[in-house]
């Protein structure tokens, strides 16, 4: 399906794109595809997720197959994931690196036993395609825009989840499902992938589905009383106090993952082997530290400070010294107050530190804070 935005260029849509518009979302360009921004408001869409259950549809992102002879190890060549060491049924979460140690991407991978899934952002769809194809030559790659995905998050997420699960899988299956577990399951009489994961912090499961059955498995989730629909805004100010980066924003390609703080998503036998793009940087960067990394960022008051902000340290933006800037930053329902994240130099980074932001000529005092904003409620067993 496609529609044109105002210049002319056709827009991509899901196949719940007639529900959101039933359902009355303001649908706006978004990445290439038309995508609701928001249904009844911002913060009770987000206090709704944070409290009972929200369903996001995410069939924009791209959904990239990975098949041969040993698809872990060829990626490997690309990312300083652990992908060899990725159990069956698990899923990861990942950075493409360019030649320079600079972020591509971030993805979240699924090891199916019999092939890998790539799950990206759809405003890197293209670059992410050609990169891989580039250079794992020996990988078939494959994109799937057959598949619908659907995530529902937030404390009911579970019992939802559950309550259309068929009879056939038995009691408990989804109790048994930990944090970044992947099953095949029947839901509402469709058969579904589902990964026990998301990006707002809170519990949940995203859902691969094929795309003919999302409208039906979507309107099943939606007549629980606990689930409502979700917009973007809503999941970026949830993914922001849960500390979570947004390609474009806290990650680019001038950004590496040291000075992202995403060292975790390394482990040790990469970050010593250094066998991946970019590594020259990253094994530099982790010997001597890097010149910037990214941290919380509280505003006093109750006036958000944006991304593109620039960050001082000293009395005034003006007397003060440029020492960094805000990646992501917004108002935090949850904590019912201004939060960002931003790069400042790592002698600023310590919990506490003040700064201050200009915006738009007006400063704004800042402290460093500890991440996440909100705590992460992700279910480990």
């Amino acid at each position: 399906m496609a529609t044109d935005n105002n210049d002319g260029d056709e827009l991509r849509t899901t196949p719940l794109h007639g529900l959101h518009s039933e359902l009355g979302a303001r649908l706006v360009p978004f990445a290439g595809w038309e995508m609701p921004i928001q249904y009844e408001g911002v913060i009770a869409e987000h206090t709704w997720c944070r409290t009972n259950c929200g369903l996001f549809d995410v069939s924009h992102m791209a959904v990239i197959e990975l098949r041969g002879d040993d698809p872990a190890a060829s990626l490997e060549r690309v990312t300083p994931a652990g992908i060899t060491t990725l159990e069956a049924w698990r899923q990861r979460y990942g950075l493409l690196l360019d030649e320079s140690g600079g972020v591509i991407d971030d993805f979240m991978v699924t090891n199916w036993a019999t092939h890998l899934t790539m799950v990206a952002n759809a405003s890197r769809r293209d670059i992410d395609l050609a990169f891989l194809r580039r250079h794992l030559p020996d990988v078939e790659i494959t994109e799937r825009p057959d598949v619908a995905l659907i995530a529902i998050q937030g404390p009911d997420a579970a019992a939802v989840v559950a309550d259309v699960l068929d009879d056939e899988h038995g009691d408990g299956v989804i109790d048994d499902m930990v944090f970044l577990d992947n099953r095949p399951l029947r839901l509402a009489g469709v058969e579904v992938l589902a990964a026990r994961s998301g990006y707002t912090g809170e519990d949940g499961f995203e859902i691969a589905v094929a795309a003919a059955d999302a409208d039906h498995l979507a309107r099943a989730l939606l007549a629980h009383d606990a689930v409502k629909p979700v917009g973007l805004a809503a999941r970026d100010t949830l993914r922001l106090e849960a500390g979570l980066c947004l390609y474009g924003n806290d990650l680019t390609t001038d950004i590496s993952p040291v000075e992202a703080d995403l060292v975790w998503s390394m482990p040790k036998r990469r970050r010593e082997a250094g066998d991946f793009l970019g590594a020259e940087r990253v094994q530099a960067e982790l010997a001597d530290g890097p010149t910037r990394i990214r941290v919380g960022v509280k505003p006093a008051g109750k006036r958000p400070v944006r991304d593109g902000t620039t960050l001082y340290a000293g009395g005034s933006s003006e007397s003060g010294t440029e020492i960094g800037f805000v990646s992501s930053g917004g108002f935090g329902p949850t904590v019912d107050g201004p939060v960002a994240m931003g790069y400042v130099a790592p002698a600023l980074a310590q919990i506490g530190t003040e700064l201050i932001a200009d915006v738009r000529g007006n400063d704004v005092a800042c402290t460093v804070a500890e991440l996440p904003f909100a705590p992460h409620r992700y279910h480990r067993g």
